[in-house]
């Protein structure tokens, strides 16, 4: 006797399938939270990435910079939206362990990378770049109007979060323009400069 086929699919209720849906007006970026909380100057944090990061879904007990996500997905997969006004730059920094993928929405930005940011390709509206791991990397929107990047970003399997290492200069410009608390404020909350 054969045993029955599993069941392929399944029918979510409107509850369930309301959580997981994220809403752009109730996102809150994640830079509003930390600046608040550890009383870094928003300058500071400006310069470590773009002007408003939204997450929108991370993993179940994720804990990195977007466990906030209202949308809790599967392993391996952390989604968030950058927001750029004109000339609005992420900072040159690196994933050790986590491919960043870059899907332009709105707007012109200028994707660079290297140890010095000496590579550059720009994206327009609906261009996509994926950015491997250890490649140092920054994005700056060139356009003159607002612009938006979906970011997805590739965790390995089991990660509970993305270690991201800023340039060393950016940390010695931190230093120099806030003083060495405010280094050490970013450094309590995970923020690495340099290796």
């Amino acid at each position: 006797m054969n045993a029955p086929a599993p069941k392929t699919t399944s029918t979510p209720t409107p509850e369930e399938m309301e959580r997981r849906v994220a809403r752009f007006d109730d996102l809150v970026p994640y830079k509003d939270t930390m600046n608040a909380t550890h009383g870094i100057a928003p300058e500071a944090m400006q310069m470590m990435s773009s002007d408003k990061v939204f997450p929108v879904m991370s993993p179940e007990g994720w804990q990195g910079r977007s466990k906030v996500a209202p949308v809790k997905g599967a392993d391996g997969l952390t989604v968030t939206i950058a927001e750029c006004p004109p000339g609005d730059r992420s900072g040159l920094h690196k994933h050790t362990a986590t491919v960043e993928n870059f899907f332009c929405i709105q707007g012109s930005f200028d994707i660079t990378w290297g140890d010095n940011g000496e590579h550059s390709v720009r994206l327009e509206p609906m261009d996509f770049i994926s950015v491997p791991p250890g490649v140092y990397r920054e994005f700056t929107n060139v356009g003159h109007d607002l612009g938006r990047l979906f970011v997805a970003i590739q965790s390995p399997q089991g990660e509970q979060h993305d270690t991201v290492i800023h340039s060393a200069a950016a940390g010695d410009e931190i230093e120099s323009r806030w003083g060495k608390d405010t280094r050490d404020a970013m450094a309590g909350i995970g923020i690495k400069f340099g290796e």
